[in-house]
């Protein structure tokens, strides 16, 4: 869960007219401070309340609140959980690093308010997994004797401590010194969702394959190949991020008028947008709202656990070991920017619902949809100094989220509910009114979410919503536009057996079909324990546990 060691941030302007890369969905409300507070005491101030409102009880640092986990809790419903599986805690962090990147500082941002820049599209077009392409970022794609093969770069798993690692168990490519060459290295972040970025880099590359193996496709070229192979990746990513993840998250009722597919009386079908009129609406191209990614995209954050089960394997992992998500201590913990280790290669199964796994135990769930934040996100080691002090803004994830939604001058949650029509939820004199609390809050709200904990409440929902629907409405390359009546069970490359069951919540009984795990099993990546067969321990290592 890593975000760099600077505070980067945008200041977007109000203007109902303004066209560039960030803006507003209600720039006509007056923005939220905390009263009675000084601009240098935010950090203090915020630092107070996210220790105070913003943690949960149990106290201790990363490595003793691992330890402290058991092995049943992290996969049952309620009691401090959602019905989300964690997998896609990590799908929606990958999803972010897809459509938002600015690299501006704090300081350039507030000096120069119409300094804009967002360096990825705001589409969901794996521009971070293809980068600029392979023309102009060679490094990460593969090339053989006739040049371009069509295909991305990966590497092998190699561990010193252990033989025998499946060939089909990858990392992502690195350098000589270990970095990883990607087209985001937001994605090298932690161990979950690299491979994550590693399961689309090898299903790019299966579906490759497929492409090479149809009639006529030996006479292809490495790049025909190639745009074949991203056209399905990129719908089948599509698909997954709007029937699948979106549904999950947000309340049914949003989900089911945000987009939808309507025949026209000479059968056409086209897809309409439920919120384009009144939340969010463009001109020529989708923005991207801060009151989605600074506030609402966040909820994801309250969903990270303070350590995960990593797979079945023993010594290495097994049942019951639990990694941190920071550790002081080499390679105990998910953390990313260096080579994947057995112990922390993902079992998918014990982070979705793939069928293989003891029910009630796994997949590890995530925490739930609510105000309250894992411990260890108190000691996160970003502040260069002092790295996990929890007196330390950067080192404080609701700490620093409180604070860029006071700087980037968002309105309070209750007025956003206002200007939706509903009927705002009690706030307290002793709770922030921003915007991303009041989501986190209403999520927690039965009324509000229609399951307290499970999902977001109703002004979470539009707004991630109304925003994932005008990103793919708004791309006139998706196949929302391009063949309105594209189904992944139609597609060319695509194959029945790729689509496998994982149940989705009671308010989305189809989310049965070209789900997450469709591209874990796509990918190749180990499901279930049977799939680390093979591996052994070095004597060296036999003491590992």
């Amino acid at each position: 869960m890593q975000h760099g060691t600077k505070v980067f941030d945008v200041v977007a302007p109000r203007s109902k007219f303004y066209q560039g890369g960030f803006g507003r969905l209600f720039p006509e409300l007056e923005p939220w401070g905390p009263p009675n507070i000084q601009a240098h005491k935010l950090e203090e101030h915020f630092l107070e309340v996210a220790s105070r409102l913003m943690s949960e009880a149990v106290d201790g640092t990363p490595d003793e609140l691992a330890e402290a986990e058991t092995s049943g809790a992290a996969g049952v419903v309620g009691n401090g959980n959602s019905s989300l599986p964690s997998g896609y805690v990590y799908f929606g962090q990958f999803v972010d690093h897809d459509i938002t990147l600015d690299v501006t500082p704090l300081s350039d941002a507030e000096s120069d308010p119409n300094r804009l820049l967002n360096f990825r599209t705001p589409r969901l077009d794996l521009d971070c997994l293809y980068g600029l392409g392979p023309d102009a970022q060679p490094y990460i794609y593969e090339h053989g004797d006739r040049g371009f093969t069509g295909k991305f770069l990966t590497s092998p798993v190699s561990d010193p401590g252990f033989e025998g690692i499946p060939a089909s168990i990858h990392d992502l490519p690195r350098n000589s010194a270990g970095a990883a060459l990607l087209g985001d290295p937001r994605n090298d972040e932690n161990a979950i969702v690299a491979q994550i970025h590693t399961a689309f880099l090898l299903a790019h590359n299966e579906l490759v394959d497929r492409a090479r193996s149809q009639p006529g496709g030996d006479a292809l070229t490495g790049g025909l190949l190639f745009e074949r192979a991203r056209k399905t990746l990129k719908w089948l990513y599509q698909w997954i991020v709007w029937n699948d993840y979106v549904k999950r998250i947000s309340h049914p009722d949003v989900h089911k008028i945000a987009l939808t597919k309507e025949e026209q009386p000479d059968h056409r079908l086209i897809w309409k947008l439920g919120y384009k009129d009144d939340v969010f609406h463009w001109k020529h191209q989708p923005f991207m709202p801060v009151e989605f990614s600074v506030a609402a995209y966040r909820f994801g954050h309250t969903l990270v656990r303070n350590a995960y089960q990593t797979n079945s394997f023993r010594p290495a992992a097994g049942f019951g070991k639990f990694f941190p998500i920071f550790s002081t201590r080499p390679d105990n913990d998910i953390g990313g920017g260096r080579a994947l280790t057995v112990r922390r290669i993902v079992q998918w199964d014990w982070f979705l619902n793939m069928g293989s796994s003891a029910k009630g135990l796994f997949p590890q769930r995530a925490r739930a949809f609510d105000t309250k934040l894992s411990r260890a996100l108190l000691h996160m080691p970003q502040d260069p100094d002092k790295p996990g002090n929890p007196k330390r803004v950067l080192n404080v994830l609701a700490a620093r989220n409180l604070v860029r939604g006071v700087k980037m001058s968002l309105p309070a949650g209750a007025d956003v509910a206002k200007a939706l029509g509903f009927e705002p939820i009690v706030i307290t004199d002793e709770e922030p009114k921003t915007l991303w609390y009041y989501i986190l809050k209403e999520a927690a709200d039965e009324g509000s979410s229609g399951g307290a904990g499970l999902r977001l409440g109703l002004v979470g929902s539009i707004i991630v919503c109304a925003t994932f629907a005008g990103l793919l409405k708004g791309d006139p390359l998706s196949w929302f536009n391009i063949e309105p009546g594209w189904h992944p069970s139609d597609d060319p490359l695509l194959r029945p057996d790729d689509n496998i069951d994982h149940p989705g919540p009671e308010h989305a009984p189809d989310n049965n079909e070209w789900g997450l795990s469709t591209l874990i099993r796509l990918s190749g990546l180990p499901v279930k324990g049977d799939d680390f067969d093979g591996i052994v321990a070095k004597p060296a290592s036999a003491g590992l546990v």
